[in-house]
C-alpha cells in the first residue's frame, strides 16, 4: 500500500480543487515565458516547441514519461529527495495531475534564512493529458528510489450489442 494521496475527480467538468487553478496559473507563466524566448529569437516558427519546453524547465516541470500499454498508462516522474507524504496525484477522467512539496529547512526554522541554493524549486507540478478515458478508482501510485510511478487502467468502453431494427 502506497503512502501517496490520490484525490479522484469523477466528473470531466469538476475543477473546484485547488490543484487545477495552480496548474493552470503555472501553464500561463509558462506560456508567457516561452512567449518571451519566442520574442528574443525574432519569433522563428522552428523554434516555438524549443521555447515551450525550455520555458516549463523553468516553471518546475520535472522529468516525466508516459507509456501506454494495452490496458493501462505508466507515468513515471523523476522526484529526488521527495517523501511519498510529499506528493499528491490528481485523477481525472483524461489526466493526470502531481504536486510535490518539501518544505525547505529554512521555511521550518524561524532563525534560518537560504543564503543561496542548486536546488531548482521545493514546489513542483506536472499535468499530464491522456489519449484515453481512465478509470479513476484505479490509479495507484509508489515511490522508489527517487521515481514516482503512477499506473491507471483505461477505462473499459462497455460495447452495446448491435441492434436490428425494422423498417415500416
Amino acid at each position: 500500500m502506497s503512502d501517496i494521496t490520490i484525490q479522484k475527480i469523477a466528473k470531466t467538468e469538476d475543477r473546484s480543487l485547488p490543484i487545477f487553478k495552480e496548474t493552470e496559473e503555472l501553464l500561463r507563466q509558462v506560456r508567457e515565458r516561452a512567449f518571451g524566448l519566442s520574442i528574443a529569437r525574432g519569433r522563428r516558427c522552428a523554434s516555438a516547441l524549443q521555447d515551450w519546453l525550455s520555458a516549463e524547465r523553468e516553471f518546475c516541470w520535472p522529468a516525466a514519461e508516459l507509456v501506454e500499454r494495452d490496458k493501462d498508462f505508466v507515468l513515471s516522474i523523476a522526484l529526488p529527495g521527495f517523501e511519498p507524504a510529499n506528493i499528491v496525484v490528481t485523477a481525472a477522467a483524461r489526466e493526470l495531475i502531481v504536486h510535490a512539496k518539501l518544505e525547505t529547512a529554512a521555511e521550518s526554522k524561524k532563525d534560518e534564512q537560504i543564503v543561496w541554493s542548486d536546488f531548482r524549486t521545493n514546489d513542483v507540478y506536472r499535468c499530464i493529458e491522456l489519449a484515453k478515458d481512465i478509470d479513476i478508482d484505479n490509479v495507484s501510485a509508489s515511490l522508489k528510489n527517487g521515481l514516482l510511478k503512477v499506473v491507471a487502467t483505461k477505462l473499459e468502453k462497455v460495447e452495446k450489442p448491435a441492434k436490428t431494427l425494422r423498417v415500416t
